[in-house]
């Protein structure tokens, strides 16, 4: 048994290595930095979790989450909600002032928009259940329908939503998500993403499990307190992480995402050759 682990501790250096290689090798121009104005910096007790937005998907509610942001509407805000391979979830409890003022505040849903031909799309060769078309743009999983001419960001890992009620304007960014578990892909056109997180998710991923309906905490007492919430922009220098997102409009990003269709390890005995839009990781690494 032992040496079985030891082949495997093996097996895995041996993989990280290789994807260490390809992404080391890449040049700076394949990587760019995160736009201070929509990178958002959430600390909470574990640390901090760091979120990309998504403006070229949804302008109106990405821009509506700064506004929250720089009001300091989620400081003092709590996760509420985690459900197992689903979702955590972050707000103000319905009986604070400051959510019953915004509960009637509506922004319209972005659940998806035209395709702009200026965007480049990364698309790839590999069918997919849920769009006719899956790829990447501007650093972000999405989707493709030519012939509506629409796009739409996808529920990955880590991807960042905007909560909602029943009615499709009720979302109004006063309630975050982010995915913790497999990628809930039926979401997808039926509520607006605003981004994704870049780093930290491991935070998140670990968080106690809600008992009551739906993953939400029963007791007060559960709730994870949220700190405070800041745009990088508001943050001083010196306490920004200067990460650079691997773009996916570059060559190395195409690499990419062959070496995780075809890997070549040795672990590896039978080739797959593809390849899903949610199974494609999006490195971000701090500046070199």
């Amino acid at each position: 048994m032992a040496l079985r682990w030891l082949g495997l501790l093996a097996t895995c250096v041996a993989l990280a290595t290789h994807a260490q290689d390809l992404l080391k090798d890449s040049p700076g121009a394949d990587w760019r930095a995160l736009d201070p104005e929509n990178t958002v910096y959430v600390e909470l007790p574990g640390g901090r979790v760091v979120i990309e937005l998504a403006p070229a998907f949804a302008p109106e509610n990405v821009a509506q989450v700064r506004k929250l942001v720089r009001d300091k509407y989620f400081d003092g805000s709590f996760v509420i909600r985690v459900q197992d391979n689903y979702v955590v979830q972050w707000a103000r409890p319905e009986t604070d002032e400051r959510a019953k003022a915004m509960a009637s505040v509506k922004v319209k849903p972005e659940f998806f928009r035209k395709v702009d031909p200026n965007v480049v799309f990364t698309k790839l060769a590999d069918p997919d259940s849920y769009a006719p078309e899956v790829g990447f743009s501007g650093g972000f999983a999405a989707a493709h329908d030519p012939k509506r001419g629409e796009t739409w960001l996808v529920h990955c890992y880590g991807s960042v939503g905007v909560g909602r009620d029943n009615d499709a304007d009720s979302g109004n960014g006063t309630e975050l998500y982010a995915v913790i578990g497999q990628s809930p892909r039926n979401l997808d056109r039926n509520i607006t993403l605003v981004g994704r997180v870049v780093r930290g998710i491991e935070l998140m991923s670990v968080m106690p499990r809600g008992q009551g309906a739906m993953g939400f905490y029963e007791r007060a007492g559960d709730y994870i307190p949220v700190r405070s919430m800041r745009l990088a922009a508001d943050v001083p220098a010196s306490e920004r992480p200067a990460l650079e997102a691997l773009r996916t409009d570059s060559a190395t990003f195409k690499a990419w995402i062959a070496s995780r269709a075809n890997r070549k390890e040795p672990w590896f005995k039978e080739p797959v050759g593809h390849i899903g839009v949610c199974n494609v990781p999006l490195p971000v690494r701090i500046k070199p």
